[in-house]
């Protein structure tokens, strides 16, 4: 709940510049991996930040992200094996991966099938970072304000 007061505090410029920064991102992402079907960014409690995705309702994904977030984190404490980095669900129609993006939002990846899993991770690790540093930026920003 942090992370949302703290958006629903910062100023609309540093909200604009983010969004716009963290969807910058996510279309470079989906050039680099053609596979992607979508991509979005959400708080960590299923806010919806930024999105590139033109065949999913973002808003319900992202509320479906937070609570999977959610049992993901209670099962990796339970198992001892450490803070929550990332999230993969293998389907008949594609993947849908969640990775850590800094400690307010997650980075939510809609794949095809046919993806290279390897190279899903490799560039979807690299992005989540940058998108967590922009994140975790802007929330710190409104928390000064």
């Amino acid at each position: 709940m942090k992370f949302f007061a703290s958006w629903r505090r910062a100023g609309r410029r540093e909200l604009v510049a983010a969004e716009a920064d963290v969807l910058g991102e996510l279309k470079r992402l989906r050039t680099r991996i053609p596979q992607l079907r979508g991509a979005l960014t959400a708080s960590v409690d299923g806010l919806l930040l930024a999105q590139d995705a033109s065949d999913v309702e973002a808003e319900g994904v992202c509320a479906l992200t937070a609570a999977a977030l959610g049992v993901a984190l209670r099962l990796s404490d339970a198992t001892h094996q450490g803070g929550f980095r990332e999230l993969i669900i293998r389907g008949e129609q594609g993947y849908v991966a969640t990775y850590a993006a800094g400690t307010s939002a997650v980075l939510t990846l809609l794949a095809e099938p046919r993806i290279n899993v390897g190279r899903l991770h490799l560039e979807a690790r690299r992005s989540s970072a940058l998108i967590g540093e922009l994140v975790d930026a802007a929330v710190d920003r409104a928390e000064e304000t």
